[in-house]
């Protein structure tokens, strides 16, 4: 009984590690776009964490912990019988349904998970997006996509039986946000302004970079949780390797963006040092528990040079991602996951290919079931907001406040 506690309140801290990312997710994004949009995207952030966990608890977490699967594939409570109750024992609820902690403890730390996949949407989409349009993807995204997706390793599915290894979601969450929102930028277009007439980008800035340095430091600290809480358990040695492997990648992934980014555009670029240290974050979520620290170093730095070329290559395509979503969540979530067949305790050609099956099966997935959300909203209520009311600013236009109105700070044109 008191392994049991002492692991239980370890879940607990580190349940609530992620939840402070929520608010260094909010950070970020603020800071990296403009102040005429700042209310907006702290609604979105605020939207996501109050329905993603109401949504979980209806469906979300039995449809992704399902016992069983029709055809190996569907989860058998499909549209899972809504409600959120621990198993009965002898009629008595079993609360301590695992040795490492219980099931309520479980709900609560998954159900942070869940809503991290949609607040990596929410920065990719942001400035342009209809609230409306937007709150309706996320509560559809969040109630079957994400939890049958996860249901395919962490629900013991065919991923799971396949040998798949993703140890904190480096596909499961922040790849399975990824596609989603490559999927909206497409579909969404570029802001006004973000390419000239001949097709050449231009840079947007952020309008308080300070804050968005605060966001990634407060994700860093709460990537303690993250990855530390998906030991589940407090292992005294596992933990402590895995909270080394996963600061070690970040800090790698920083200097590695920082130094590729110098050399390649001949700047000291702050917001590509920031989006590095989350990429080595991401990079290293899928094996953190398999590495070695030089393993983790070396994920880091091929993580942060990703960062540089994937933001480049966004541009290329004639994208609009205005916080880096794609390169440090998609692109580096995929780097991640392959990683485990590369490096550490799995390493090897057999592991290597079912790290691609999985990457392979999830992309499919999650871009097919994105593509049918976002189109459908497109067709019946729009995506995009009017011109006008992107130009002048979504706070004003969809929430009649200004962010900084007792600063008298005017609107940007």
């Amino acid at each position: 009984m008191e392994i049991l506690t002492i692991n239980n309140v370890w879940m607990m801290v580190c349940t609530a590690l992620v939840f402070f990312m929520h608010l260094g997710f909010s950070l970020l994004e603020v800071g990296l776009t403009r102040q005429k949009n700042a209310i907006n995207i702290l609604f979105k952030n605020v939207f996501i964490i109050c329905i993603g966990l109401l949504i979980y608890s209806l469906i979300g977490f039995n449809l992704m912990y399902p016992g069983s699967f029709i055809y190996g594939i569907i989860p058998d409570y499909f549209l899972g019988l809504f409600g959120l109750q621990a198993p009965m024992v002898d009629g008595v609820l079993d609360l301590t349904y695992n040795e490492g902690y219980t099931f309520y403890t479980d709900f609560l730390f998954q159900g942070m998970f869940a809503a991290t996949a949609a607040t990596i949407v929410s920065g990719a989409v942001a400035e342009r997006i209809k609230l409306s349009s937007f709150m309706i993807f996320a509560m559809l995204y969040l109630a079957i996509v994400y939890p049958i997706a996860g249901s395919w390793k962490w629900g013991g599915g065919f991923l799971d039986e396949l040998g798949f290894y993703d140890f904190a979601g480096s596909t499961l969450v922040h790849s399975v946000g990824g596609w989603a929102a490559l999927i909206g930028i497409y579909l969404l277009g570029a802001r006004i302004g973000k390419f000239d007439k001949n097709g050449i980008s231009q840079a947007i800035p952020g309008h308080n970079i300070p804050l968005a340095t605060a966001g990634v430091f407060i994700l860093w600290l709460g990537w303690f949780g993250f990855n530390g809480g998906s030991v589940l358990s407090a292992d005294p040695s596992l933990t402590s390797i895995t909270l080394v492997t996963t600061c070690l990648a970040a800090a790698a992934g920083g200097i590695s963006a920082f130094l590729f980014s110098t050399f390649r555009y001949k700047n000291y670029d702050l917001t590509m040092f920031l989006n590095g240290i989350l990429g080595g974050l991401v990079g290293i979520t899928a094996g953190a528990d398999q590495m070695s620290p030089t393993d983790a170093v070396l994920i880091g730095l091929i993580s942060g040079v990703i960062i540089v070329l994937g933001v480049a290559l966004i541009d290329k395509l004639k994208l609009d991602d205005p916080v880096g979503a794609v390169p440090v969540h998609l692109i580096c979530g995929i780097w991640g996951t392959l990683a485990v067949g590369i490096f550490g305790n799995l390493a090897g050609w057999d592991q290597f290919f079912k790290q691609l099956a999985g990457v392979g099966v999830i992309g499919a997935f999650c871009c097919i079931s994105a593509l049918i959300i976002f189109y459908t909203i497109k067709a019946t209520m729009g995506l995009r907001m009017d011109g006008l009311s992107e130009t002048e600013g979504l706070d004003i236009h969809e929430h009649g406040m200004d962010a900084y109105a007792e600063f008298g700070v005017t609107q940007e044109k």
